[in-house]
């Protein structure tokens, strides 16, 4: 993988848009509190995949609702369900036109749109986002914090250092007749900077098998027994080494010569 170029500007910038809209949050090693206790304290691969990004928030609190055919949408304030096509956030066009230049003046982006394919529905956060030259935006649902249900996010990678528009999501409601909430003060998104080289043909492509257990060398027996037979073999062992481990080379201490397999990772 080359070198990245050198920076003079950061790694990710979020823009808010909607006055309203919560501003990103790092992501936290907890899930926003939700993982359980052992899990955070001794399994740092769960961890460091809850920390890695930045939450981001739907910019109000609503619901949708799916009838199979059309969909509707509520907002507090609002006591009716609207059908849902192409809407603007409450009041922001207008908003956005006062502080617009004449030339993109009526280009405010839609807060949700109906998508053609049922069910489906595009949510703006009220946000852009723009990355580093040669990073891009991994878009997808928090990692490892629970949905709330009713509804699946799809994955995207956006090459925000070259398109700077609306940090949009978009998400397939899985339940009829049943309103799905949206809460405003949780985590909608998750965003991760990713080198554009992380996911080229060139790295993904440069994979090799070993098809059967026959096929291990010696280096790999051993690399096996250090990481999971020495340590079972500690009488006064104790859980989580492989956090433990993890963490001080993070920090840059140095990391125990063996891991505790299975759960206690």
């Amino acid at each position: 993988m080359s070198a990245q170029p050198p920076r003079t500007e950061p790694v990710l910038r979020f823009y808010r848009v909607i006055d309203r809209a919560r501003l990103p949050q790092r992501a936290d090693r907890s899930a926003a509190g939700t993982l359980p206790a052992r899990a955070a304290r001794y399994c740092d691969a769960v961890t460091a995949a809850a920390a890695f990004g930045w939450y981001v928030f739907a910019p109000i609190s609503f619901s949708l609702l799916w009838d199979g055919e059309d969909i509707y949408w509520t907002y507090a304030g609002e006591e009716r369900w609207l059908l849902l096509d192409t809407v603007q956030f409450p009041n922001f066009q207008e908003r956005f036109d006062g502080v617009a230049p004449d030339a993109v003046k009526g280009c405010s982006p839609p807060f949700l749109t109906a998508l053609p394919e049922p069910g489906t529905v595009q949510l703006w956060t009220g946000l852009i986002a723009r990355t580093a030259a040669e990073w891009s935006l991994l878009v997808r649902a928090p990692a490892n914090l629970p949905a709330a249900g009713g509804y699946v996010l799809y994955e995207g990678i956006v090459e925000t250092d070259r398109w700077f528009g609306p940090l949009f999501t978009n998400l397939r409601l899985t339940r009829t007749d049943v309103p799905v909430r949206f809460r405003a003060d949780m985590p909608l998104l998750q965003v991760q900077p990713l080198p554009r080289a992380v996911y080229a043909d060139a790295t993904l492509d440069d994979v090799d098998m070993v098809g059967e257990l026959d096929g291990f060398a010696a280096a790999d027996w051993a690399d096996y027994h250090r990481s999971i037979v020495r340590p079972n073999e500690q009488a006064d062992r104790g859980p989580g080494q492989y956090a433990v481990a993890a963490r001080k080379r993070r920090k840059g201490g140095c990391p125990f010569a063996g891991v505790q397999s299975g759960a206690n990772l």
